[in-house]
């Protein structure tokens, strides 16, 4: 039997300690290392949307100190620290970091980075991310990848047949491009997440809502956006099982 094909997408994945810097794995990361079954996950973090910045992948290795995992990660600045296709290969979460997605999906391409995580999704690796590493599991979405107004990057990965918006309730320009792109077909039915929130998908179907915190963060939601008969429907996706359609 195939193994299960999984995709976390996010807009968190970890929360803040209250120092400088310092963070813990959130309930979304905790989800993604369950998923394994392994007792201890191979992890490996893609931060090549923020130009595999060393403060943060610094940051990503403290982070998952305590989490009984074994920790790698793959560079490509200023070129590929070991092959990109051997690297994934050993890995049971791919956690793909924020930045530019269009910057991320250029850079993929030219060093088989796609083809790999394509393989990587198709052997059971659970392939997860936030901001930039949530779209690029989509379609597209809207990015600041171009600058400060938002436009649309429709040349992701497409493993996931939607459209994807992260950040839906801090960043006021998200929703309303998301329902005109929607709304004019650029986009196909859009998946979009609050702060904080992820959504797992098992092969191409949406099934659970995560939240980092649900404590903390007991209004965060995920969110369904979809044409119908001229008009665009948001749906709100309540934290927990997503009811099949």
């Amino acid at each position: 039997m195939a193994p299960p094909r999984r995709i976390l997408a996010s807009s968190g994945g970890f929360l803040s300690t209250g120092l400088w810097g310092v963070v813990r794995p959130g309930g979304i990361m905790l989800r993604a290392l369950e998923l394994t079954q392994q007792t201890r996950p191979r992890v490996c973090f893609v931060l090549t949307a923020s130009g595999d910045d060393p403060a943060y992948l610094s940051m990503m290795y403290s982070a998952m100190a305590h989490s009984g995992c074994d920790v790698d990660h793959l560079a490509l600045f200023p070129q590929p620290n070991r092959a990109p296709a051997d690297v994934l290969a050993e890995a049971d979460v791919i956690w793909v970091g924020g930045g530019s997605v269009a910057n991320l999906l250029a850079l993929w391409r030219l060093h088989g980075v796609d083809t790999a995580m394509h393989d990587a999704w198709e052997r059971g690796a659970i392939l997860a991310g936030v901001s930039a590493g949530s779209i690029c599991w989509h379609t597209g979405g809207p990015t600041d990848s171009f600058g400060s107004t938002l436009q649309l990057v429709d040349n992701a990965l497409g493993l996931l047949p939607y459209g994807n918006a992260v950040h839906y309730d801090s960043e006021e320009q998200r929703r309303p491009l998301t329902h005109r792109l929607v709304a004019s077909g650029a986009l196909p039915t859009s998946y979009a997440t609050d702060d904080r929130v992820g959504i797992l998908y098992e092969g191409t179907e949406p099934v659970e809502v995560i939240v980092d915190d649900a404590d903390a963060y007991p209004e965060a939601r995920a969110y369904r956006v979809e044409a119908e008969g001229g008009s665009v429907i948001e749906t709100t996706l309540a934290v927990g099982p997503i009811p099949s359609r």
